[in-house]
This record gives structure tokens, sequence and C-alpha cells, in this order.
């Protein structure tokens, strides 16, 4: 009898499929010389996806230029978030629509950490199946939740292990964007009633695509020198609307235009940073498609009021 051939993980699917998209940008990151972290499982994740992602990916590859600079200054600076919450006394960690995030195992956590990974079932499955194809061995205590971040999601984590009496650190990274206004509100209300003094906040935030300045439908968006390529990469749609997944945003949405009121609302008091900030922090040239609208795009770090 010959051994079965181990199973091939079922791809994800819609926003599912963004957190491919990240897994890889970090991969191409941890790929540099100069990487700003290093990520090797983010190209497991990637090769078990198969064929499948990559012929979605090869759709829009061109234009995910600027996406993936993001993905690298986003993953770093969180990286050094997450880590500072925990040398002040934050020893649990609850990772908000994880995806392929996989800093329980590639950060060094201090002794007892507890890090809960929250998204969707078949996100959570298919990451299962790599991690445990590939033997990977965390850092600190990890635990996983299935839940929908749209929906009744703190019971589950509660039911997981959650000590709401403890200072937690809190990452939503790349999520805001993929929930309504609404959806936004209950969310933040949601880790304010989990959250007691001490407690830390993560998190980023985008615009509308004037943020990624748009070529005209049907033109090229080659041909004008690394930089000019890179300010015009847009042809009519983002990476994501390709893809059919949709991006709640707007001009009047104060958790955009005014997020250190809006954080304060839910109780957070907030230092929010400017994309381009972030980019001349860690070394890197502000993107074009940036430079000119940098506010769109924010990052913030933020303690328990």
């Amino acid at each position: 009898m010959y051994p079965s051939e181990p199973a091939v993980p079922a791809t994800p699917e819609g926003v599912g499929l963004t957190a491919l998209l990240v897994a890889q940008a970090r991969a191409l990151e941890s790929g540099r010389p100069d990487r700003l972290f290093d990520d090797s499982l983010a190209t497991d994740f990637v090769v078990a996806a198969g064929p499948a992602y990559s012929a979605i990916a090869a759709r829009i590859d061109d234009r995910l230029t600027f996406q993936r600079a993001c993905v690298a200054i986003r993953t770093r600076f969180f990286d050094d978030c997450l880590l500072d919450a925990a040398s002040a006394g934050c020893r649990q960690v609850v990772v908000l629509g994880a995806g392929l995030d996989a800093r329980a195992f590639r950060l060094a956590w201090p002794s007892g950490l507890r890090l809960f990974e929250l998204d969707q079932a078949d996100v959570v499955d298919f990451k299962e199946q790599v991690l445990s194809s590939r033997a990977a061995r965390p850092t600190c205590e990890r635990r996983v939740v299935r839940a929908d971040l749209r929906e009744e999601w703190p019971a589950a984590l509660v039911a997981a292990g959650f000590r709401a009496n403890e200072p937690t650190a809190w990452l939503a990274e790349g999520l805001l964007m993929y929930l309504t206004e609404g959806e936004r509100n209950r969310l933040l209300h949601c880790i304010g009633r989990l959250s007691t003094s001490g407690s830390r906040l993560a998190l980023d935030h985008r615009g509308p695509a004037a943020a990624e300045p748009q070529a005209a439908p049907g033109r090229s968006s080659r041909g004008a020198g690394e930089a000019g390529g890179e300010h015009r990469q847009q042809d009519g749609e983002s990476p994501v609307a390709l893809l059919g997944i949709r991006m709640h945003v707007g001009e009047t949405d104060r958790s955009l235009t005014d997020p250190t009121e809006w954080l304060a609302d839910h109780g957070w008091r907030a230092t929010v940073y400017p994309a381009a900030e972030c980019f001349v922090r860690y070394g890197r040239p502000v993107p074009a498609a940036l430079a000119a609208s940098g506010v769109r795009l924010w990052l913030a770090t933020a303690a328990r009021a």
C-alpha cells in the first residue's frame, strides 16, 4: 500500500483571498536583503494555495506594487507595536481578522504570553493545514478562534480562554476597510468592553481610491519609469475590486477623516501616523501614489483611556 498524498487545503475565497495577497507581499519582503522582517511561513501559504491562487494573482500582479510596499511597512510597524505592548506588561494579544498572520511563530514573545487569532473558518482551516504540514511551532501560547467579526465574536474569544481583566494588545491590521461604518463602530465597542486599563490597540485604515491616483480606464499604466509607473499603476479599479471584494470607505466616515477623535469616542488615547511618515521611519521611499495624500492611509497605536 502506498502512502496517501497529503490533502491540498481549499484556497480561501472572497475576503479570504486578501490574506493570500498579504502573505505574498510578506514573502517578497522576506526575500529582500534589507527586509524589515522575516516571515518564512508566508511563502508556504502561497505555495500551498497552488495554481488556483497563482492564476488569480497573475491577473492583478501589475497593480500590486503600491499595496505590497504598504504591507511591508505596516507589518513592521505592528510588529513593533505588539512587542512594545508585551514589554509594557500585556500578556494577551488578540489578532482580529488574523488571516495568514505568522506573528505567533516568528516574533520573540515574553514567557507566558497568550496569542489569540480570530478569523473566518475557511481561512483558519487553510492556515491550520499548512501549519500542520510544516510542523510549525509557535513561540507563545497560541489559540485559534473561528469567528466572523461582523457577528457576535466576543463570546467565542472568552470561551477560548481570553481574560477580560488582564491587559491586552489588540491588532486590527488591514481590516477596517472591509467593514461598514456601523460594523467598525461595533467592533471598537466590543474591543472596549473587553479591555481593561493597560490595554493597547494597533490598527490601520485607508481611504477611497483617491489615495492611489487612477489612470484613465483602458490606458496603459506602464512605461514612464519606476516612480511614474507606480504612480499610475491603477487602471480604473483597485486589485481587491477586480477580485469582487468591496471596501467600505467614504469621505465623511469619521474613522477615516478624524481617527484620533473617533478612537477617543471609543475610549482610546491614540497616536495616529500618516503612512508616508511610517515609510520614512523605516527607511523606505514614499510611494508616488501616496506622496500627495498620505493622510488617507493611516496607522495608529492607542492606549486604553
